[in-house]
């Protein structure tokens, strides 16, 4: 069914049922099909992999004697090739696939030069697995997100997501829309940006002091300009696609889209309070971070109003259960971190557990479970079956929903006694240390059960791909606006 809205609602009219024709869906569905399978089967291996770096991490943390002799296995290669293949392999690459087949529908067109995309999703990959090899060899350039060697692997990712990135803007190139829903808005930007601040946070000229700051420029727009967009443009996507209504406010959506640009890419510098740097840099980055409560609060209410009076649907979705969660996680992280970069919070936070547990937050708490909701929804519709059990998709969103609790809460509490015991002159190391030893087993517990909920994941991504005959359900491409029917899917 055809309808015409006045242009002041166009653009925040979410891509509800009504205003798609299924024929441009199915179009567009074949045209990145290849290009998102791939990204979302290379990212689910590097999920599993990435999962096993971090558990052998977290237990060394509390059994130091363990997986000593041989230097591959060592807590500093083990933690930053974890922190690698989370961030480049199993997000960015979720990310990549959620990108290439979402832009195609928004637009009403065919995904444009596909095999450059094709080409940029191996590439990625390639980069990646030298990236990790190259950490494991103790090979790496030191620079937090920065430590795959700058001259094999980071030209790869370059230009791999350069490739995905001139799909993307050639798809745009000849849309079948004039008006661009938000969540074009994010994903676009996302691709512009993350080139120009990798290639800076790269950049060999920098040194001593110039690269701390340069560093923490890159870091933190790695997550804000890079994972986040794309992140908030699948949750702006799926939550009024499920619920069947548009999104509350196109002025909220314009407000959180430019402030978030603004304001984040000011920040880092918050995270070297005390450091050699001119005193207004650090002043700027914290002003920044303090602002970047608007854009979360735009956001927020604009979700959370959408939400209102449909929260039962999350009984019967399993992606919006998933990417519900990750737009409260992605609430309360910006928020914690807006107050965590105050100095008098700074102080007691800064060099403790208590960081660790907010970029979990961040990373996984938003981000990987708003993929994991979006991966739900795509795969169906580009493998033409349904997803064989129900019940391994609860098993799944509660043992990463309770896992991420269980990590994070211990881990935070002990962090905090950590920051206490550090700042009391009459405390010893050894007080330090069994101040935040309970804090670094209950990390151990909650990423065993984050750990076991991938595993379910992955196999059950393993059953679709094989064709696994399916629970009995509506066929796939079954897109209507009843709540109740569209959670009768998977």
């Amino acid at each position: 069914m055809s309808v015409t809205l006045p242009p002041s609602v166009v653009g925040a009219v979410s891509p509800i049922t009504d205003m798609e024709n299924l024929d441009v869906r199915l179009r567009a569905d074949a045209s990145s099909r290849r290009v998102a399978l791939v990204a979302i089967a290379s990212s689910v291996v590097w999920l599993l992999l990435g999962s096993a770096f971090g558990m052998v991490a977290s237990l060394k943390l509390h059994l130091p004697d363990w997986l000593v002799s041989s230097a591959p296995l060592t807590f500093g290669r083990l933690r930053t090739a974890h922190l690698n293949a989370m961030a480049y392999g199993w997000a960015s690459l979720a990310m990549i696939g959620v990108s290439a087949w979402m832009i195609p529908r928004l637009v009403h067109t065919e995904l444009r030069v596909a095999k450059a995309a094709e080409v940029g999703v191996a590439l990625w990959n390639v980069g990646v697995a030298i990236g990790i090899a190259s950490i494991l060899a103790g090979k790496m350039d030191g620079l937090e997100w920065l430590e795959m060697p700058r001259y094999t692997a980071d030209p790869l990712l370059v230009l791999g997501g350069g490739l995905v990135g001139f799909s993307i803007l050639a798809t745009l190139a000849v849309r079948e829309v004039e008006h661009l829903y938000v969540s074009v808005w994010y994903t676009t930007a996302a691709f512009v940006w993350f080139p120009v601040i990798f290639v800076v946070g790269n950049w060999p000229t920098f040194g001593g002091v110039e690269s701390a700051a340069v560093n923490w420029f890159y870091a933190h727009n790695a997550l804000g300009l890079w994972l986040t967009p794309i992140s908030l443009a699948a949750a702006y996507y799926f939550i009024p696609k499920i619920l069947g209504r548009p999104i509350y406010s196109y002025q909220l959506s314009l407000l959180g889209f430019w402030t978030l640009g603004l304001f984040y890419s000011l920040n880092g510098m918050h995270h070297l309070i005390g450091g050699p740097l001119p005193t207004w840099m650090i002043t700027t980055s914290i002003v920044a971070s303090a602002l970047m409560i608007i854009p979360v609060l735009a956001v927020a209410v604009n979700q959370h109003m959408t939400m209102v009076g449909r929260f039962a649907a999350l009984r019967y979705s399993p992606t919006l259960r998933f990417v519900v969660f990750g737009a409260v996680a992605y609430t309360l992280v910006s928020l914690q971190g807006s107050f965590m970069a105050f100095r008098e919070i700074n102080r007691l936070t800064h060099f403790t557990h208590v960081t660790v547990a907010h970029a979990h937050l961040g990373l996984y708490g938003f981000v990987t479970m708003i993929m994991f909701g979006s991966i739900y929804y795509i795969l169906p519709r580009l493998l033409g079956r349904e997803w064989v059990s129900e019940r391994l998709i609860s098993w799944h969103f509660w043992l990463v929903a309770v896992g991420l609790l269980v990590y994070l809460v211990p881990l935070t509490v002990g962090g905090i006694l950590q920051g206490v015991a550090m700042g009391d002159p009459s405390s010893t190391w050894e007080q330090v240390v069994a101040a935040m030893k309970p804090g670094l087993v209950g990390r151990s517990v909650g990423g065993a059960l984050l750990t076991a909920g991938h595993l379910v994941f992955a196999w059950h991504v393993r059953l679709m791909f094989r064709g696994d005959r399916a629970r009995q359900g509506l066929p796939p491409y079954h897109e209507v606006v009843p709540v109740v029917v569209e959670g009768a899917r998977a």
